[in-house]
């Protein structure tokens, strides 16, 4: 028989065990689904929640013009809009805004949403005309009907926020994706201090800092910064002529590890497998990458920084409003909407 002594020196090896047990089945359980299931269910969600005449506003055919058609400004947009939905209804809507975006990057978006209160109140003291600013003008668009056997996509977007993606058998496209923030930097009031896309300038300043006296040269192709991103709210993102700025070849480790995290920037704000996605495609570019900057360096001065590979581009732009209102976007050059997994779905497959 067992003694006391023991059966107490034995007691915490079996609840390690038990313990380590425990620890191993919940993590056979537990399976990442991938960020095309997650999207289809919180869609379905969603039109599930809406009655018939928000379902027509909401969801539009694949096929569909205004698929390809996005902004980043203040105006009306097609879809259904989060100020015509009930109090639960919204939260579906965010469920599918989240779904498509990291936790960060769904903290990134409502902020940039509820800045439209604060740049209301700004302009209001101003004493201008402006466009309505309203923090429920944010858009939601289900293009086809979510499946994971045929071609869908939806889109989020309002002012300086416009996030679109595309599911093809499985694989997301989430591009173009902009963000904005107006103010930058809220000067003053209870938010003073805010800074939403503080990562996204400062990591590319403190790159170009970085760099020495003859990198520089090569690096800021213009002493003015350009008045918007040059691909604005184009269909297709285009660059004319040869990529401007230094070539990662001419880096220094130091250096190209900066240049990497100004990409894992704008890649953290997405979901691990569409992050992952994107930071697969820097790897695959390797040195092949061109990080260019125009205007000021120095902070609260105007300027603007690309990054552009023959893949992805992203483009950062921060010269409007006394330099204190940035644009930034993250463009495919060849899978925008989805184009480069439709046309190898339509290759594999008997639509013409």
């Amino acid at each position: 028989m067992m003694d006391a002594g023991s059966f107490n020196m034995k007691t915490p090896v079996l609840r390690l065990l038990a313990i380590g047990a425990g620890a191993l089945l919940l993590t056979s359980a537990y399976t990442r689904i991938p960020s095309a299931g997650v999207m289809e269910s919180a869609a379905k969600n969603f039109l599930a929640g809406l009655n018939p005449e928000q379902r027509a506003k909401a969801m539009l055919k694949f096929e569909a013009e205004e698929r390809l058609d996005w902004h980043f400004i203040p105006k009306p947009r097609k879809g259904l809009p989060l100020k015509e939905m009930t109090p639960w209804q919204k939260h579906l809507a965010h469920a599918l805004l989240n779904a498509g975006l990291s936790q960060q990057g769904y903290i990134k978006a409502v902020t940039v949403m509820s800045l439209e209160d604060t740049l209301r109140t700004i302009e209001q003291a101003a004493g201008g005309r402006a466009p309505t600013r309203d923090p429920e003008l944010y858009y939601v668009t289900i293009f086809g009907e979510p499946s994971s056997t045929s071609p869908w996509g939806y889109s989020f977007e309002g002012h300086h926020v416009s996030q679109n993606f595309t599911v093809v058998n499985g694989k997301v496209q989430d591009t173009p994706s902009f963000w904005g923030a107006n103010p930058a930097e809220v000067k003053e009031g209870s938010r003073k201090g805010l800074r939403i896309l503080a990562a996204e300038e400062d990591s590319a300043r403190e790159l170009v800092t970085a760099l020495d006296a003859e990198q520089k040269k090569v690096a800021i192709f213009d002493a003015k910064a350009p008045k918007d991103i040059v691909t604005m709210a184009s269909r297709k993102a285009a660059i004319e002529g040869q990529p401007v700025g230094i070539s990662a070849s001419k880096l220094n480790s130091k250096q190209f590890a900066m240049l990497t995290t100004v990409l894992d920037v704008y890649a953290s704000s997405m979901p691990d497998q569409i992050a992952q996605a994107r930071m697969d495609m820097v790897k695959k570019a390797g040195k092949n990458i061109h990080f260019a900057w125009a205007g000021s360096i120095e902070r609260g001065g105007p300027h603007y920084y690309r990054i552009q590979s023959p893949a992805f581009l992203v483009e950062f732009d921060n010269t409007q409003g006394n330099a204190n209102h940035i644009h930034a976007v993250w463009r495919d050059f060849n899978g925008d909407f989805g184009a480069d997994l439709l046309k190898s779905h339509y290759q594999s497959s008997s639509h013409k």
